[in-house]
């Protein structure tokens, strides 16, 4: 599994061909969403399908999201938004909270963070200690597999970026009154702990990267380029994933 650190930031795309290439990539998640559903080319719900992201805050999720999302018509996914626990998740389980937003068969979920939160912001916050951290990633790797092998597919990305990157779209967005509200002192605060960040990570992608359940890490320095490189791995990924459970996936469209 490559390293964060290996990821190649340099990598860019003009907007004209990340339009051209996001406009065939989302034609043909297209297919593959109606193809799972089972209402085109089946005609029984095939595997849910989970596609969550993690990564600095500006690295681009959200924008990877609104194109991914924007693919499909809204009552085909269900887009779930992660913050802190409330009061009354924190008395159960960590991964009690997600349950309701796991998708049933044919369904989709796309998660703007998950449950890997545990191990980066409650383990950077110091909520948790080194023995919870090993047991949780212990237990995310189960969870997972257990998804997995009930036919789930699930793609799970990292957008990074640099530290200069992220700075100026910070410097951006709190510049813009239609963005600024995007910057909390949450994201300042975390940007000082970038380290400890991306050493939790990195025991992520050791810990947590396991058979039909793979790190996709993507360089986000470039929007054009990540938005394109997300969409792209997305349909492989999930063409795989329906090879792999004996299903045959509709060919891309022009």
């Amino acid at each position: 599994m490559s390293r964060v650190t290996d990821i190649d930031l340099s990598a860019t795309m003009t907007k004209a061909e990340s339009d051209e290439r996001v406009a065939k990539a989302q034609r043909h998640l297209t297919q593959l969403r109606l193809f799972s559903a089972g209402l085109v080319g089946r005609t029984e719900p095939g595997p849910g399908t989970i596609v969550l992201f993690e990564g600095f805050d500006a690295a681009g999720k959200g924008g990877a999201i609104r194109r991914l999302s924007a693919s499909f018509d809204p009552r085909h996914v269900n887009v779930v938004p992660v913050g802190p626990p409330t009061e009354v998740e924190a008395r159960h389980h960590f991964l009690w909270r997600f349950q309701p937003h796991l998708p049933g068969r044919g369904e989709m979920s796309i998660f703007d963070r998950s449950w890997y939160g545990r191990l980066l912001v409650e383990r950077v916050e110091g909520e948790i200690d080194e023995s919870a951290v090993r047991r949780s990633a212990d237990e995310i790797v189960q969870f997972e597999r257990t998804l997995t092998r009930e036919g789930v597919t699930l793609v799970k990305f990292w957008l990074h970026v640099s530290p200069q990157e992220q700075l100026r779209r910070f410097t951006q967005r709190a510049a813009s009154p239609l963005t600024s509200w995007k910057l909390t002192s949450d994201d300042w605060r975390n940007r000082e702990k970038r380290d400890q960040y991306l050493e939790a990570f990195e025991f992520i992608v050791d810990a947590c990267d396991h058979e039909h359940a793979h790190w996709n890490l993507v360089a986000g320095e470039n929007k054009h380029y990540a938005r394109v490189s997300v969409l792209e791995t997305l349909v492989s990924r999930w063409r795989h994933d329906l090879e792999r459970q004996g299903l045959e996936p509709p060919s891309a469209t022009p």
